[in-house]
């Protein structure tokens, strides 16, 4: 989610600490040019490039230079009041997002600005925030960004081309290794005086990649440049968004607070929006105790992932009174890929047909019966519900791209069904069948029940594995799925730690099977290397959980990226998704197809929703209706 807006391309954005940057030199003299030093698109009478206000993936934006907000939002919100979130585990230890080290804060986005912003009623468009301008070379080598001159950081500072320049390398260098994989393709990025900046671009091939530096969030050099970037701070550090910190209590808490004087108040993209004055998110070890927080009225809003919660739990006396609603939003991006990952590291992984036979003891059609009220439906595709999703036999054009990898596919699935057979994959609906095909898959992979344990025949080692989770809230998944792992002779436990622990453990590779998520947008791109990618399954931070390592896979990653027509992502995506499925590296949950919502009946929205999300910054408090709920309470 980015700030309050729930669309799947929101981008986790980071940062590194860098050098200072000189004074930009001054400007070379006409008669004195070599022409010769020259890139392509500077030659002498070149048509001038247009400076625009907004851009979009493929099309042109749908809103023009001349509109006044966005057409979703309530000009005349009135602005105040709170709201009050669940922060679900044990606490944060730092307010800086962007680094490896340390459980950063809850909601820290929200005191960050971008370049520019995306409208939730356009599937990927981006328009001016910081930049009042922008200049995107048609052959996609490079963008320039003009800077509105009155942009601050909340300590009144300016916000200069130079900041922009320091928050791109800071974060490459020295922020998460996400942001070296997501911006790999950018080349150098120069502040050209104050207020402009060019990002040049390694290659023209991604079509995405001047939209994704659009997001980059900029930080003050003054502020990061003298401190130690890379360690774990609870510092109330300025940024330039529309809020800013105002509590840090670790463990119980973070506020944030609406910045009186933010500078970017009255920008067309910000009409309308950022309403609330303050934005709380409380912390709670246990989703029980939060959700019983919420019924009480210490928590304001909520989103139910609990379908048993949806279904029978709110037969208590505020909502029976109307004093709470429940808000239903459909998914308009591809349903989130949910699963179990298996750590490819381990060598009791590398076999698929060990994977595949670990994943036919996930009994969906019983939780879904037994647990969810029948309110789920099973997660097939790594791009369910989408134009994106593999389907039936493999296409002759996506069969173009997985030919140069034939041996390495053979090799790695130890089948040629990739090839050859349709999907979905065909599994028995029958417990029994699908133990009993489990039990044969493990038997080619060479073992054996001995006294009722699976042993290896060649290593004489047990099959062990360990789920490690840090909430509790999937135990009454994962338990039934061990109990038919055992009763195929696997040893198996689950292990619930602290959030710091998890990820501690998430870093080092340090577990059997962890539950991941690989939320994807309509129009994937830069991102995806970090999900799959040779390079991010040695980093200690990356999205690729299951360390999977394929030259396959890094080739679809990169066609997917240089993609220049829907046809031909579509393709690569395809293709992706039939590596990805039959090499069994995950057991996929669960998806409903909406977001499920609860707050308590103080909020103003316009209706309806923006077609690509929700955006909960256009939300703002109703004064008589809190004051009623107050009355009441």
């Amino acid at each position: 989610m980015l700030r309050g807006v729930f669309f799947a391309k929101s981008i986790l954005i980071v940062s590194s600490l860098l050098m200072s940057f000189a004074a930009p030199a001054a400007p070379i003299e006409a008669d004195t040019m070599d022409t010769a030093s020259l890139a392509p698109d500077d030659t002498v009478n070149s048509a001038p490039i247009e400076t625009v206000h907004g851009l979009s993936l493929y099309d042109s934006p749908a809103l023009d230079e001349n509109f006044a907000y966005f057409p979703h939002v309530n000009p005349q919100a009135p602005k105040g009041g709170s709201i009050i979130h669940t922060a679900v585990g044990s606490s944060f230890d730092s307010t800086n997002p962007f680094i490896i080290r340390g459980t950063p804060a809850t909601g820290i986005s929200q005191i960050y600005d971008t370049l520019m912003t995306s409208n939730p009623g356009e599937p990927f468009s981006a328009y001016g925030l910081l930049a009042e301008g922008v200049r995107l070379d048609p052959e996609r080598r490079w963008i320039e960004f003009d800077l509105r001159p009155e942009a601050r950081f909340q300590d009144g500072e300016p916000v200069t081309a130079y900041d922009v320049v320091f928050s791109f390398n800071l974060l490459r260098e020295e922020g998460n290794p996400f942001y070296a994989s997501y911006y790999a393709d950018v080349d150098k990025v120069e502040a050209l005086n104050e207020h402009q900046v060019r990002f040049e671009f390694k290659s023209t091939q991604s079509r995405e990649l001047p939209l994704i530096v659009t997001q980059l969030p900029i930080l003050p050099r003054h502020y990061w440049e003298p401190r130690d970037f890379t360690s774990p701070t609870l510092a109330a550090h300025p940024g330039s968004g529309p809020y800013r910190i105002s509590e840090v209590d670790p463990g119980r808490r973070i506020v944030y607070q609406r910045d009186e004087n933010y500078w970017g108040k009255d920008l067309p993209v910000n009409v309308g929006r950022y309403n609330i004055d303050r934005v709380v998110y409380d912390y709670y070890r246990d989703r029980d105790i939060a959700w019983e927080a919420f019924k009480a009225g210490l928590i304001d809003f909520r989103e139910d992932a609990r379908a048993a919660t949806w279904a029978t739990g709110y037969d208590f006396p505020a909502y029976r009174e109307g004093l709470i609603k429940r808000i239903t939003v459909p998914d308009v991006n591809p349903s989130l890929m949910q699963a179990f990952v298996f750590n490819l590291r381990k060598e009791k992984f590398q076999d698929p047909r060990v994977r595949e036979a670990l994943s036919l003891t996930f009994d969906f059609p019983w939780l879904n019966t037994n647990i969810f009220y029948d309110a789920y439906r099973r997660t097939e595709s790594y791009f369910q519900n989408s134009e994106m999703e593999a389907t039936g036999l493999p296409t002759d054009a996506e069969l173009a791209l997985l030919e140069p990898y034939r041996e390495e596919l053979l090799a790695s699935h130890r089948s040629e069904r990739l090839f050859t057979d349709p999907l979905p994959i065909d599994e028995p609906t029958d417990l029994r069948e699908r133990l009993r095909r489990a039990l044969e898959l493990l038997r080619e992979a060479g073992y054996e029940i001995e006294d009722g344990v699976l042993i290896h025949s060649a290593t004489g080692q047990p099959l062990r594995l360990e789920v490690l989770m840090y909430d509790a809230a999937l135990e009454r998944v994962v338990q039934p799925m061990l109990r038919n792992m055992a009763r195929l002779g696997v040893q198996t436990s689950m292990r619930i730690v602290d959030i710091n622990q998890y990820l501690n453990r998430l870093r080092n590779y340090d577990y059997d099977i962890v539950t991941s998520h690989f939320p994807q947008s309509n129009n994937p791109g830069n991102e995806q290397r970090d999900y799959w990618s040779s390079a991010a399954a040695e980093a200690p931070q990356s999205r690729n959980r299951m360390a999977l390592a394929h030259p396959a896979v890094d080739a679809l990653v990169e066609d997917i990226i240089r993609a220049d027509s829907r046809e031909t992502l579509d393709t690569a995506a395809h293709a992706l998704d039939r590596v990805l499925r039959w090499g069994f590296y995950a057991i996929p949950h669960y998806h409903s197809g909406e977001t499920r919502i609860a707050v308590w009946d103080k909020f103003g929205y316009q209706e309806p929703f923006p077609e690509y999300g929700m955006d909960l910054d256009a939300w703002w408090v109703d004064p008589v209706r809190e004051a009623e709920l107050q009355r009441r309470n």
